[in-house]
């Protein structure tokens, strides 16, 4: 199992209850709208999971593409907004072949930490092309080196005490150290950098780069970056 075949299916570790998956989504869906940077703004979701709010993102800008390598994810997307015109569902593959320079804002959120640094450094490269000159790369989700296991428990519990998942919460953490993501967390890892490093890997790809105050989701130990080619 890799971290596609993991996300491909459903599964108690990922979020406690219904409650708690749609409090995480509305949550990304509502920050990356707040960076919309126009109505009529072309906009891309690399890596968007279920993405159960994305509906909001759509209704700030001319277009929004929800990109997902997982087929059942994939799927459930297409059937869940398939009646929304301001909405498209690609896979990886097809993302790469929209036009160059054609992108107003290409988000990449809680993603890289299951990437390499090669295959982020492919993916960076990938989205430089497709934005527009004037476009805007948001990379979010960064997960620093340190203590990166207990701020992500301790975001989650406050996360679930404010929106009344917390017991629920509690319980899924404790299920997560029996899990196959625990599992593929030992075997695969998760990729972690420090806000030096991602700037500097980010200049490297051709951008320039700054953290944004506010990382997108509920954990703020995490970071954002707002990016534009250069």
């Amino acid at each position: 199992m890799d971290w596609i075949s993991f996300y491909d299916f459903k599964h108690s570790v990922i979020y406690v209850n219904g409650r708690h998956r749609d409090v995480h989504y509305q949550t990304i869906a509502r920050d990356i709208r707040d960076l919309v940077p126009s109505p009529d703004a072309i906009v891309m979701d690399y890596g968007c999971g279920e993405a159960t709010s994305a509906a909001l993102v759509a209704e700030a800008c001319g277009h929004l593409t929800l990109v997902e390598a997982a087929p059942n994810v994939r799927a459930a997307l297409r059937e869940r907004f398939a009646a929304n015109p301001k909405m498209s569902v690609m896979s990886p593959d097809e993302a790469a072949a929209t036009p160059d320079h054609s992108v107003d804002m290409i988000v990449l959120h809680s993603v890289a930490q299951y990437l390499t640094a090669e295959e982020l450094n492919a993916m960076m490269a990938t989205f430089r092309r497709l934005l527009k000159p004037t476009g805007t790369f948001v990379l979010g989700d960064i997960v620093p080196p340190q203590m990166a296991s207990v701020w992500a428990a301790l975001s989650l519990l406050k996360f679930g005490a404010a929106n009344g998942f917390f017991w629920a919460a509690v319980g899924g953490l404790i299920r997560i150290l029996l899990s196959d993501y625990f599992t593929l967390k030992k075997t695969h890892g998760l990729s972690h950098y420090t806000e030096a490093d991602m700037l500097a890997r980010l200049k490297a790809a051709g951008f320039a780069p700054k953290r944004a105050a506010h990382n997108i989701g509920h954990n703020q130990h995490r970071m954002t970056f707002l990016s534009k080619p250069v």
